[in-house]
């Protein structure tokens, strides 16, 4: 017998000796479960979306260092948009504060996954945080710079991935704590 029957066994005996329908109990525990699964999983997502923003945030980090031209794929402005007085802030770009918030957004994913209860709240600020500079970057490049960058645009998909996953966590956090 699997170890997953005998403690199914054990319990359906423990809840009949307290007085508690099987099928009830079974019912409920099946949505805690699932619950449980799907937030954890949710939030291992955002931790690997997280990563993929951080490489394309250090790319782009690495090549304004450096100085070299960076290839777009899509448009043809990224150069527009990445040598322009808004690309940085002194000598620093704006994409190396991309990467650290991406960081950030993957240690506070990681977190959340494992349990941790104080790095829920604390990602969903930071993603909202990211959303609100991805929106004024966006407006940027569209009406006033008039030119789009590829990879900056990649980085808008990922935030906007994170915050669909912050908002399905947060009302899955608040659906299972009633």
């Amino acid at each position: 017998m699997r170890r997953s029957t005998q403690r199914w066994v054990r319990n359906q005996s423990e809840w009949r000796a307290a007085g508690l329908p099987c099928a009830q109990v079974l019912e409920s525990e099946i949505v805690t479960v699932r619950e449980r699964w799907f937030e954890p999983s949710l939030y291992g997502l955002a931790a690997f979306i997280a990563l993929l923003g951080l490489a394309d945030a250090i790319y782009l980090t690495v090549q304004h260092l450096t100085g070299s031209n960076v290839d777009c794929i899509a448009s043809s402005g990224c150069e527009t948009v990445l040598t322009s007085s808004y690309a940085s802030i002194g000598s620093v770009p704006l994409a190396g504060f991309g990467a650290v918030a991406y960081f950030v957004a993957f240690s506070l994913a990681t977190l959340a996954a494992f349990g941790d209860a104080r790095a829920r709240p604390l990602f969903l600020c930071l993603v909202g945080m990211m959303l609100g500079a991805t929106c004024w970057f966006f407006y940027l490049q569209a009406f006033v710079l008039h030119a789009f960058c590829d990879f900056c645009l990649l980085s808008a998909v990922f935030i906007l991935l994170l915050s669909g996953i912050g908002i399905a966590t947060f009302f899955l956090g608040k659906r299972t704590r009633r």
